[in-house]
């Protein structure tokens, strides 16, 4: 079997793979609006509202991007109990994503990304505002122990665990660590973490960006060798198996336990028209992957292939089995 032909096995197998994402959830909230004027009271442009789509971000995009591949994807995460919050889930119980383990915190408000968007009717809107709505989980409450038990309870037939953590209070470390006592661990733990990645032990693997790689390292890292040895360094220190490091258009850095490290370019076109979500979909494609049968170093390989089709995407998106079939068919360097 060629390289390609076991890239594209996978891929089909992701059909019958199970992953648990535990995380936090974003709403990413996109509002629509025609140019009228520059407004009287401030050098700002007044927009006319057209209208808003509401799409699932942060942890809720890395398990949209699962349920695309096919994967069967059971969400464990916290809502607020507001309208935030509904919108979400209804947005993923349409995207095919199993809601029922979701566990709704009173008085939270569940994070929001909106992004406000400007242009003319028959061209594209370019974002000209952000603002966040943004709210942190207490240590403790009744809903923890919700969560805690439901997470032990999917994870025991999961053949992956996604774990998305943006600091808003979801994910407690030290549960992660001791997944699996007194029962079955699920073979593949990975953790994207935006900042507190070396808080995490008993993992398999770990996501982070270029800018979260450097903040564990301590200092800037200018070539592949710098990167590299911090990505081993890091592994290390996690205790986990392999770490693949994402490094926008320089593509991404594998490194193993007792294996030479592997650089993949960035896939498809460094010409790149929004990195929204990339990491998420990363974090996606590696454990659907992992949990079809991959090893790492494949799982990276269609995790590279899934980024690059996912910044040619505007906005919050998701990638199909389809999609990254065919980027798999149409690259010519080194999957025979």
């Amino acid at each position: 079997m060629t390289r390609r032909e076991r890239l594209l096995e996978i891929v089909d197998r992701m059909g019958s793979a199970t992953v648990v994402l535990y995380g936090d959830l974003v709403l990413d909230r996109f509002v629509l609006g025609t140019p009228k004027r520059i407004s009287r009271e401030a050098p700002v442009i007044i927009l006319r509202y057209e209208g808003h789509h509401d799409i699932p971000g942060g942890g809720a995009n890395a398990a949209a991007n699962l349920s695309a591949l096919g994967v069967r994807t059971v969400l464990v995460a916290v809502l607020g109990d507001d309208e935030n919050g509904r919108s979400l889930r209804e947005a993923l119980v349409r995207r095919g994503v199993d809601g029922t383990t979701l566990v709704t915190a009173p008085g939270f408000c569940t994070p929001t990304k909106v992004r406000i968007l400007g242009g003319g009717p028959s061209s594209l809107k370019h974002q000209v505002a952000r603002y966040d709505i943004e709210d942190e989980l207490p240590a403790h409450g009744p809903w923890r122990s919700e969560l805690e038990a439901a997470l032990r309870r999917s994870t025991a037939t999961a053949g992956a665990v996604a774990i998305s953590d943006y600091g808003y209070g979801t994910v407690d470390p030290a549960l992660v660590a001791c997944l699996g006592d007194g029962g079955r661990r699920p073979p593949w733990l990975c953790v994207d973490s935006r900042y507190r990645l070396g808080a995490f032990t008993g993992i398999d693997g770990a996501t982070p960006n270029l800018e979260e790689l450097e903040a564990c390292a301590g200092g800037r890292l200018d070539s592949d060798e710098a990167i590299a040895t911090a990505a081993d360094v890091l592994r290390v220190r996690l205790g986990a198996t392999f770490l693949l490091a994402t490094r926008g258009n320089r593509g991404m850095t594998l490194v193993e336990t007792q294996r030479e490290p592997a650089h993949f370019p960035v896939s498809g076109t460094d010409e790149v028209a929004d990195v929204t979500g990339a990491g998420d979909t990363v974090l996606a494609v590696l454990t659907a992957a992992l949990a079809a049968g991959a090893t790492p170093g494949e799982a990276a390989q269609l995790a590279n292939y899934g980024g690059g089709i996912v910044v040619m995407k505007l906005g919050t998106a998701a990638l199909t089995r389809e999609e990254l079939a065919r980027a798999i068919e149409q690259d010519s360097s080194g999957t025979r």
